[in-house]
């Protein structure tokens, strides 16, 4: 009779220990695979990852997007959203979109826990601002963290401004239209916090930048509420640490961290600390704008 193996016990538990090492065990505990921590721009469904700036300042495809012709696919007009602080008619804080268009929230929505409730018919009046899940979000003078998605009711992604979704209204068709606010008495624009516009409220002052860290790179604005495209108005982005003239006057910024503007070249004359976007700042005392700025 053929003789069976007898395989020593030495072998049989390198083997052993070899097959454990390759599934990523250590002696004595099985370690459980990590899980990717959550994005803060989640709300409710895995989105995009917000990026700062406008989408004139990014580079974006104008012909994608929120600048989309009419009769572009959903592919096209899903690659990017833009969400930017500025007025529109009579509200004067209100969210717009890469087209100047104005930005609405609707009050049989929820925002704890994010849910789009306008579908059908409804979302035909009121387009939800959706995005593809490889999609890009601009943001300029609203929080990164108050920008996130939700799934609605057909799979598609739909943004959000601090949990409330948001959408466009067919009626308004030029930049300053205001013609969805208080429709139904449910409707209204959406301010860069996810309140209503409109509230009365005043628009919030940009925080100090006192104690935070400090920027290495800021987008300035030639333009009120970071206008970068209306007439001759332009951006700049300033990179290099210490003192930076500017050429011209600059009324807007964004910025992620603390960054010393001045009211005259050579960091001289009026100054002011801030450590978020600022939509007009002339309100921060600097009526002529930016004309310099301090990194480092």
């Amino acid at each position: 009779m053929p003789r069976k193996h007898a395989w020593p016990l030495a072998v049989l538990l390198a083997v052993g220990a070899i097959a454990l090492s390759a599934c990523g065990t250590t002696a004595g505990t099985a370690q459980p695979a990590s899980q990717p921590a959550p994005s803060s721009s989640d709300s409710g469904a895995r989105g995009p990852a917000p990026q700062s700036g406008t989408a004139r300042t990014n580079k974006a495809d104008e012909k994608a997007g929120d600048t989309a012709a009419a009769d572009a696919s959903a592919d096209t007009k899903e690659k990017w959203v833009s969400l930017r602080a500025g007025t529109a008619g009579d509200l004067d804080p209100v969210v717009i979109n890469g087209a100047g268009l104005t930005l609405y929230r609707f009050d049989k929505d929820s925002a704890n826990p994010p849910k789009a409730t306008c579908n059908g018919d409804c979302a035909v009046t009121w387009p939800p601002v959706t995005v593809a899940p490889g999609g890009k979000i601009f943001f300029a003078g609203v929080k990164k963290d108050d920008i996130g998605t939700v799934k609605r009711d057909d799979g598609k992604l739909q943004v959000t401004i601090k949990g409330w979704p948001v959408y466009r209204y067919t009626k308004d068709t030029k930049p300053g239209d205001t013609l969805g606010q208080g429709v139904g008495g449910t409707w209204f624009g959406v301010t860069p916090t996810g309140e209503k516009a409109g509230s009365g409220k005043p628009a919030p002052q940009p925080a100090s930048g006192a104690g935070a860290q400090p920027s290495t790179s800021v987008t300035l604005y030639t333009g009120k509420n970071f206008d970068d495209f209306t007439g001759a108005n332009f951006a700049t982005v300033v990179a290099n640490a210490g003192c930076n003239d500017l050429r011209g006057a600059f009324f807007a910024l964004t910025t992620a961290g603390s960054t010393k503007i001045w009211s005259e070249p050579g960091c001289k004359g009026k100054s002011a600390v801030v450590a978020e976007d600022v939509s007009d700042v002339t309100p921060l005392g600097f009526p002529n704008g930016v004309k310099s700025v301090f990194l480092g």
